[in-house]
């Protein structure tokens, strides 16, 4: 018998991504930034045409290593627009480049991008007890918040609705439904 999901138990790499990374805790910066850059990279796309590009996403973009990223030049700049691995948007690469610059000063400032997000949230995850999908919120004040922050911090395609999604993918808020078999289980993980 199959489990009970909210969503991604038609597809393996939804259900993967679904069952094993949605919602749960991240903390490690590099991870940190990859979704930044993922979350934003989707703005006007389906999170299904990022998540299967993610690979190619890792690889052109040296594993996410925000050192290395704000160090690209017009030449890589150029170079990226013409890869089929990843979406070839010119702002949203240019986005990149700038989010990891201004990725490195937060870390200069608060010691870690890990302290500076989670100190939002009082490092204590937001629990949703959500029955229908329809109740999920698109964004929330919390993450007009911190899209408003990020934004004046220099940061772009950190909006307010990717900056929720960004939450539910780093573990931030629980939005799974309390249907899913993955509610309980993360609930327990944060307790």
């Amino acid at each position: 018998m199959d489990k009970n999901r909210c969503w991604g138990s038609k597809d393996d790499l939804a259900r993967a991504y679904h069952d094993e990374e949605w919602g749960v805790q991240v903390h490690d910066d590099r991870v940190l930034f990859e979704f930044l850059i993922l979350e934003g990279a989707q703005a006007g796309l389906n999170w299904m045409t990022i998540l299967r590009r993610r690979e190619g996403y890792k690889f052109v973009f040296d594993n996410f290593d925000y050192k290395i990223i704000a160090e690209y030049d017009q030449k890589k700049i150029d170079k990226l627009i013409q890869d089929a691995r990843i979406i070839r948007n010119r702002l949203k690469i240019q986005s990149t480049i700038l989010n990891a610059k201004a990725f490195l000063e937060i870390q200069e400032e608060f010691g870690s991008f890990d302290k500076y997000l989670w100190d939002f949230i009082d490092n204590k995850p937001i629990m949703n007890n959500f029955t229908d999908w329809k109740e999920v919120p698109a964004k929330t004040e919390l993450s007009d918040i911190i899209s408003k922050d990020l934004k004046k911090r220099g940061m772009k395609f950190v909006g307010s609705t990717i900056m929720y999604a960004y939450m539910q993918a780093v573990g931030m808020v629980n939005d799974h439904l309390v249907t899913c078999f993955r509610h309980k289980e993360i609930t327990h993980d944060t307790s």
